[in-house]
């Protein structure tokens, strides 16, 4: 057997690649010093999520319950004897002023659910139409959960890029496959809170 043979310039080589590629690695880290420590904080939705405690938002636990958080961009389910907790990526509204905030619950649901945009989202993009049947260009997804508010949803998307992302009119936003899931999961009368 021989040994491997190392020269100088593999060496400087594999040194000088390491730096290259650092500010590539380092974009997506923001640094904090603590104590002498480093602690990396990523600006990436999914490392983003905080666990939430249902006891922080509700007496009980009733059918079930959901935490919207829309500062990190997650939905938290739990059922109704707290054995089942289960965290889900999201999309939010675009802005503050789109955003509501409180108490509700889940009041209907709809596979395959057709979409008419409200007033004000047609008055921000006129080219929106009026209607539009279930399927694959359909906004809301294969699934959605109307809540007690008039207008707001938590739903499916097709267009998988506005998941982690303020992209919605109000709405709160799942992966189709997620949301088949919680629609599975979630009855009518889930109480609901948006963060």
């Amino acid at each position: 057997m021989t040994k491997p043979v190392f020269s100088r310039r593999s060496l400087l080589l594999t040194a000088g690649a390491s730096v290259l590629a650092a500010p590539a690695i380092a974009q997506d880290l923001d640094f904090e010093v603590q104590d002498r420590s480093i602690t990396a904080v990523t600006r990436r939705n999914t490392s983003s999520f905080r666990q939430q405690s249902w006891q922080d938002h509700f007496d009980t636990l009733g059918v079930a319950t959901i935490v919207c958080d829309t500062g990190s961009r997650a939905l938290h389910y739990w059922n109704a004897d707290d054995t089942d907790y289960r965290i889900y990526p999201t999309s939010v509204p675009m802005s503050e002023e789109l955003t509501r905030r409180g108490y509700t619950t889940i009041v209907r649901k709809k596979e395959g659910p057709t979409w008419t945009p409200t007033a004000n989202m047609r008055r921000r993009d006129p080219s929106l139409p009026e209607f539009m049947e279930a399927g694959p260009g359909n906004p809301l997804g294969t699934h959605a959960m109307y809540l007690g508010w008039p207008a707001y949803l938590i739903h499916g998307t097709h267009d998988t890029r506005k998941i982690g992302r303020q992209s919605s009119s109000g709405c709160i936003g799942l992966y189709n496959e997620k949301i088949e899931e919680l629609f599975a999961l979630a009855p009518i009368g889930t109480q609901v809170r948006v963060i």
